[in-house]
């Protein structure tokens, strides 16, 4: 092995440390702040060219969307959630998904396979991952971790609640998160839960 493809290894091997370290903290925040139960979906927007350090959708990397789409998805089954992946614009921001989520949540199907350069290279690689991938046109999940600035907030039911964890960064890539809340409704006079 060459000492270029000696780096190109223990690259790949830091990036996936990292992603299941920084996933793995995030999810677990918002399972705690956000009170979410099993069977609740997270989803992912994740763009690979900000990980890396390129300007989002100047740089796509299908092999650092493999190893985030691995860790997101294995944190999320951990955990006995449901895992969504965000779509880039130019499959209009669609959520790839397991076909019995969709059915579920009751969503709309629409007739796409994401690619690294048409879609995102993480939902590519979760599309290969999942045991019966589909996309959906779009979804009210419970939260979300946006890397890379993807505007995954979109994808999150009315109220979302910014959070900070652990970790504001992935790789390159700005980190944030968003869970929701049940919108108050009512007055002054409006009692409340806990």
């Amino acid at each position: 092995m060459d000492i270029l493809q000696e780096a190109h290894v223990t690259e790949q091997a830091r990036l996936q440390e990292e992603a299941r370290r920084v996933l793995e903290s995030s999810v677990e925040s918002l399972i705690s702040t956000g009170h979410l139960q099993e069977g609740s979906m997270i989803v992912l927007g994740c763009s690979t060219s900000e990980v890396a350090g390129a300007r989002i959708g100047k740089g796509s990397v299908p092999e650092y969307g493999l190893i985030i789409a691995q860790a997101f998805l294995s944190v999320c089954l951990e955990h006995h959630l449901q895992p969504a992946f965000q779509c880039c614009e130019h499959l209009n921001r669609a959520v790839v998904m397991e076909t019995s989520a969709l059915n579920d949540r009751r969503l709309i199907q629409v007739n796409a396979i994401p690619q690294p350069k048409a879609g995102g290279s993480v939902p590519a690689a979760a599309w290969k991952l999942l045991q019966h991938p589909c996309l959906a046109m779009a979804v009210q999940a419970e939260a979300a971790i946006d890397v890379g600035d993807t505007l995954v907030g979109m994808h999150v039911r009315p109220v979302a609640v910014p959070l900070r964890g652990e970790y504001s960064q992935l790789g390159h890539a700005h980190l944030v998160m968003a869970y929701s809340r049940l919108p108050y409704i009512g007055g002054s006079r409006a009692v409340y839960p806990e």
